[in-house]
């Protein structure tokens, strides 16, 4: 008897679907697929590969509010939201095609040789373990710069956006690419290490927790084979004594309670100087106030569920942990269900969870330093490296701090965002590789020298 996989609908609590977990005569099935289309798929030219992503595109459009749905029915996403994750994977598909025939030509090099280049070659069947936050968005930026480079691709998604799992494999097929090119696992993760260890995976890309990094890294090196993570993160947001409020504070808030406040890349840590504290918190307090919480189904929400249960347990021993070392509750901490109302943190210090760990959810942990000096050295203060943001007037002096943070990325009057144009991955424990951007598409290729002599 197969095991089953239930999606729940975490606004209501009611199952949406049932799944059969796949046995190992599934996988294997799954796996020759991959291996035999890998050997067509990429001797295809890549301008054939592009004319897909278009087809893919006009997908993603035709189906756009479908697509929304199933994700705000799965993990409870604002629809707002889930629309705006539609338009940004058209946004990554149509960059693609457009830029992936420069990418992958190959690249003269003058030698002694007669002629002499690098050749992007293709490596095979890639594994990609992705997260439910963004349940179309991470599968989708992993999957087209590494189709396109002509490798092939087993998903194994997270359980509760199973539905998106499939949703996305019939996605690729409509648009025209073989059957076996992508393919979603609905697996376990004891299945995932087995699958690893199989010679046909020649890679993987995990983008989830710093825990599952560890383990997947320990894993995929054993075997000798290439892994991205993309991990956790608790970004700083820096607001210095002549940050322009009133412009900026809707950005600082959405920076902590976007996806409601579930995103890796999210502003966690508000570093405030002491001289704006008291303005900012006022404004921050009062913008949080006024966000739309409820239904994720209607269009002016923007603050809903958690995607489960479990995951508001998890938030709420790590705020109350923070309380009784000192940090005080300003607004929130109130919980029911898979909801957890939009929460601010204040006296917060090292040593406290809110500061030193990811917390996933909306719970923004604000800290008052007494100038810029001791606002970036707390920033810094981090096992974490995904990303830093700071808002300033003087763009001119923030930028002389690009070395001193070492994260990923680092946005002057801006969140930290990924774009498909831009590189994206951390530093420390928030992993190593890079995803987007001509680096995204060279991560699971390989780098071939061309030598030829007269």
């Amino acid at each position: 008897m197969s095991t089953k996989i239930k999606t729940i609908n975490p606004y209501t609590g009611k199952e949406i679907k049932s799944y059969n977990q796949f046995s190992k005569s599934t996988i294997e099935t799954y796996l020759k697929r991959s291996e035999t289309v890998f050997n067509t798929w990429s001797e295809e030219a890549i301008s054939h590969r592009t004319k897909l992503l278009k087809n893919l595109s006009k997908n993603l459009i035709k189906h756009k509010q479908h697509y929304a749905a199933l994700m705000t029915e799965e993990m409870g996403k604002p629809i707002s939201q889930s629309l705006a994750e539609i338009d940004k994977c058209v946004f990554l598909s149509d960059f693609y095609a457009k830029n992936a025939d420069q990418f992958l030509a190959d690249e003269l090099i003058e030698t002694d040789a007669k002629e002499s280049f690098i050749s992007y070659d293709p490596l095979g069947c890639i594994l990609a373990v992705m997260p439910w936050n963004y349940p179309f968005w991470q599968v989708l930026r992993f999957a087209i710069p590494t189709l396109t480079a002509g490798n092939t691709a087993l998903l194994k998604h997270a359980s509760n956006v199973t539905g998106c799992a499939l949703a996305i494999q019939d996605l690729f097929l409509d648009s025209g690419f073989p059957e076996g090119c992508f393919q979603s696992l609905i697996i376990n993760h004891e299945q995932v290490e087995n699958l690893i260890a199989d010679p046909r995976i020649k890679a993987v890309s995990l983008t989830g927790s710093e825990k599952a990094g560890k383990h997947i890294s320990k894993i995929s090196g054993n075997n000798l084979k290439k892994a991205v993570l993309e991990l956790g993160g608790n970004n700083a947001c820096i607001v210095l004594k002549d940050a322009d409020l009133d412009k900026h504070i809707a950005t600082m808030v959405n920076a902590r309670m976007q996806n409601t406040g579930q995103s890796c890349i999210a502003a966690k840590r508000f570093i405030v100087e002491e001289s704006v504290y008291d303005e900012f918190l006022e404004k921050f307090k009062a913008k949080v106030v006024s966000l739309q919480v409820g239904n994720p189904v209607k269009e002016f929400t923007e603050v809903s569920v958690l995607a489960r249960e479990d995951l508001v347990e998890i938030l709420q021993k790590q705020v109350n942990d923070s309380v009784k070392k000192g940090a005080n509750i300003l607004i929130g901490n109130k919980t029911e269900k898979a909801f957890f109302a939009p929460t601010i943190l204040t006296d917060v210090k090292p040593g406290m969870p809110v500061f030193d760990e990811e917390t996933f959810g909306p719970v923004a942990a604000i800290i008052k330093v007494k100038d810029a000096e001791e606002a970036y050295k707390t920033a810094t203060n981090s096992r974490f490296g995904l990303g830093t943001m700071v808002f300033t007037r003087d763009k001119s002096k923030a930028k002389k701090q690009i070395l001193k943070i070492q994260d990923g990325a680092f946005f002057i009057n801006e969140l930290v965002k990924s774009d498909p144009r831009l590189p994206f991955g951390g530093t420390k424990a928030s992993g190593y590789g890079r995803e987007l951007s001509k680096e995204g598409i060279h991560e699971f290729v390989n780098k071939k020298t061309v030598y030829i002599n007269s």
